[in-house]
């Protein structure tokens, strides 16, 4: 009778150690939804103050210019693999917002149960991933082509087949408050892309120099917030002379209004 109910007293710690196991893993594994940090219905904008890093002179001399743009959801659609998306069409202006808008082209938003892609210029990305949670990281660019950027005319090593698919996208923090240009917004996750330089500043100018870089930033129930996105390699004259060349782009936006 005594071994009988040790053995059923074993059991019971043996089962309940179980469930105490398996809600601990449960709780572990508890996420926000991808969904809330880019909400989406017809009709959702949001504007961004823009800076874009050009290279002009022959691509010997950077510039940025600035403007306003506006990512407004249209309608939600099928994708090229037939899933549901939702259109955003993109308008642009002045920076100071005096002049009227302009249509400046569209993207596709896919929300899956455990990621949400977005399609723009034929490329396809990975832009958020359950479980949203410090460290977590994934490979945004997987579905990147061979030379992605070379369509658009950047004929460039950043986007290289060997390295830009392989990019691990992560998340750097707890959510939190996050301030830009006298901008603040609240609830921010960040989602570091990549971050890699080569000989920059470019303080010998006879050596190959680069720059990839790559963060955006996404506040709960509002959506993207803030993006930094900047490809560009510095090629120095092979004789050593002035005849060096800058190719790539930069882009900067920042959250200045939305609905």
């Amino acid at each position: 009778m005594r071994i009988s109910i040790v053995f059923r007293l074993f059991i019971v710690a043996i089962v309940t150690s179980t469930v105490f196991y398996s809600c601990s893993e449960k709780e572990e594994f508890i996420t926000e939804n991808v969904s809330d940090y880019l909400p989406l219905a017809t009709g959702k904008y949001i504007t961004y103050r823009l800076d874009s890093l050009v290279f002009t002179q022959f691509n010997r001399v950077s510039e940025i210019h600035r403007y306003q743009v506006k990512d407004q959801v249209d309608a939600l659609v099928t994708d090229n693999i037939g899933r549901p998306a939702y259109r955003v069409y993109r308008y642009i202006r002045d920076s100071t917002g005096t002049q009227p808008w302009q249509p400046s082209g569209t993207y596709l938003i896919t929300v899956l149960p455990d990621q949400i892609e977005v399609v723009e210029d034929n490329l396809r990305f990975i832009k958020l991933h359950m479980p949203v949670k410090d460290g977590f990281s994934w490979r945004g660019n997987r579905y990147a082509p061979d030379d992605p950027y070379l369509p658009l005319g950047y004929n460039f090593s950043n986007d290289n087949v060997d390295v830009f698919p392989f990019w691990d996208y992560y998340y750097d923090g707890a959510p939190t408050g996050f301030s830009y240009r006298g901008k603040n917004y609240t609830d921010v996750i960040t989602v570091e892309q990549q971050d890699e330089v080569t000989n920059v500043p470019i303080l010998a100018p006879g050596s190959y120099a680069s720059k990839s870089r790559a963060v955006e930033r996404y506040s709960k129930n509002i959506g993207l917030v803030f993006k930094q996105y900047e490809l560009w390699e510095y090629q120095p004259d092979p004789t050593g002379g002035p005849n060096y060349n800058y190719f790539g782009f930069g882009v900067t936006m920042w959250m200045i209004d939305h609905n």
